[in-house]
């Protein structure tokens, strides 16, 4: 068995919808006023659940963990900075080389991180 969703709680699932629809350049498979979800070219789905309706009743808040987008190198890496960087999005770490590779991470609009890294050996 191995996982293959990932839910994250929103404030709002229509517009944090909107937001990862742009960002992933896709659209979602379901939406419903306290839901969407979004089932990716991997296969992973991702769920944007509204933290007001979900049960049992949320209580941590985002940051936490991170949605991570390993890509090829670091040239991908920094494209995706500026691409990101000009659409908006909070950037909670700049493009940095750490003991794994090559990455940087962005907030979305609830504040939850989303890591770009290209790993290095």
């Amino acid at each position: 068995m191995s996982p293959d969703y990932v839910l994250l709680y929103v404030d709002n699932p229509a517009a944090s919808g909107e937001f990862y629809a742009d960002l992933l350049n896709m659209q979602p498979v379901e939406t419903s006023p306290t839901f969407v979800l979004f089932v990716l070219p991997s296969g992973l789905k991702l769920g944007l659940w509204s933290r007001h309706t979900a049960e049992p009743t949320v209580q941590a808040f985002a940051g936490g963990s991170e949605l991570a987008f390993a890509v090829p190198d670091r040239s991908v890496v920094n494209d995706m900075y500026t691409d990101w960087s000009a659409r908006g999005l909070a950037i909670a770490q700049r493009p940095v080389a750490m003991d794994f590779g090559f990455t940087f991470v962005a907030l979305d609009r609830d504040g939850h991180r989303l890591r770009v890294l290209a790993l290095e050996n």
